[in-house]
């Protein structure tokens, strides 16, 4: 086993708190290694796991809903030669019609989060999950008693910590009120931070870590691509999303200059701009901010971790902070699957 204690020294904080394990302040989103964005090179995506470790990520993010199982499939043999040196997160609730990927089904119902966690732990080839989430919420079933089957599995060593995705602050304070809840995973970006409202005060109230998913906006904040059904394959569920599409896309589009400014004076990348400031984020409102940009090259993520050593000035804040009250399209088609709908 590799125990890659030459790698670089990346800061780490605690996720859930000062008793919680120590994870890099950066982590990798895997999803798109295998499922959402089209064609994917399989080897280069595993040497990007490998990578990763070795600049000091450590907490590798997944899913049961990524290609119905496929991803954790995929992370298997990575997670069994790295077991001790990473925190493992996966989630149950959301489902994908496998025959269209942009049709989703949310369950919090006990006997599916129970099959869920053991068909998880088959797939990625583990005794225990080191974070396991409730995906999405499912209203029609009342979240203390999705947050009490989800202790059940901590009690039988199934599970070691809590975490919820999408959810509310109030959410959040209820689901505390059962079990503690170490990790909160909401989308924060530059793009999309309707969060900061009621979540990340709740977040900064419990002592959870607060991780962002989508902080380079699917890549958008890259500069990447510019329309989604222009630049993207037909398999890239980002095609469905209004804020990638048609005016919206020429608009947002246009949103980015002050991040290219900042960009082009420094002398580096658009998104080493964007995840700088996501990760300065956890100053500005006294949260732990673990950041998770997927990525399947290893370039790409040697940028990405290179940008947790990035300090945004004022100034450059202030250039950046009215971008979101411009975006024009909503995160998702449909919005039910996000928490901002029930704030």
């Amino acid at each position: 086993m590799s125990t890659h204690s030459d790698r670089p020294t990346l800061a780490t904080t605690r996720l859930g708190g000062p008793a919680g394990p120590e994870v890099g302040i950066q982590g990798l989103g895997c999803m798109g290694m295998s499922f959402a964005y089209g064609p994917t090179d399989a080897a280069e995506a595993r040497a990007t796991l490998e990578r990763a470790l070795e600049l000091g990520v450590t907490m590798y993010d997944t899913a049961d809903a990524y290609g119905d199982g496929e991803n954790e499939r995929f992370l298997a043999p990575f997670v069994a030669a790295h077991r001790n040196e990473i925190t493992l997160a996966t989630k149950f609730a959301l489902a994908v019609d496998p025959e269209d990927n942009t049709k989703r089904f949310i369950s919090n119902d006990p006997a599916y989060i129970r099959k869920c966690v053991d068909d998880s732990l088959g797939r990625l080839g583990v005794d225990v999950i080191d974070l396991y989430y409730m995906h999405r919420r499912d209203v029609n079933v009342p979240l203390e008693e999705t947050v009490g089957v989800m202790a059940e599995l901590v009690a039988a060593g199934k599970v070691k910590q809590l975490g919820l995705s999408e959810v509310t602050g109030d959410e959040l304070r209820a689901a505390q009120a059962v079990h503690p809840i170490a990790a909160v995973q909401s989308e924060w970006s530059l793009f999309s931070r309707d969060i900061e409202a009621g979540v990340v005060p709740a977040v900064a109230e419990s002592g959870a870590t607060l991780v962002a998913y989508s902080p380079l906006g699917r890549g958008f904040l890259t500069g990447s691509f510019a329309s989604a059904e222009k630049d993207l394959t037909e398999g890239d569920f980002r095609r469905h999303h209004p804020r990638f599409n048609g005016d919206n896309a020429q608009a947002n589009a246009a949103l980015l200059e002050p991040v290219r400014e900042i960009a082009r004076t420094r002398g580096v990348t658009a998104g080493q701009v964007a995840l700088a400031w996501v990760q300065q984020q956890a100053q500005v409102h006294g949260v732990s901010v673990v950041p998770i940009p997927g990525t399947r090259r290893r370039t790409r993520v040697e940028e990405n971790t290179a940008a947790t050593r990035m300090v945004l000035s004022a100034e450059e804040l202030a250039l950046l902070e009215p971008i979101a009250g411009q975006v024009a399209g909503t995160r998702y088609a449909d919005m039910s699957f996000a928490s901002a709908g029930r704030e």
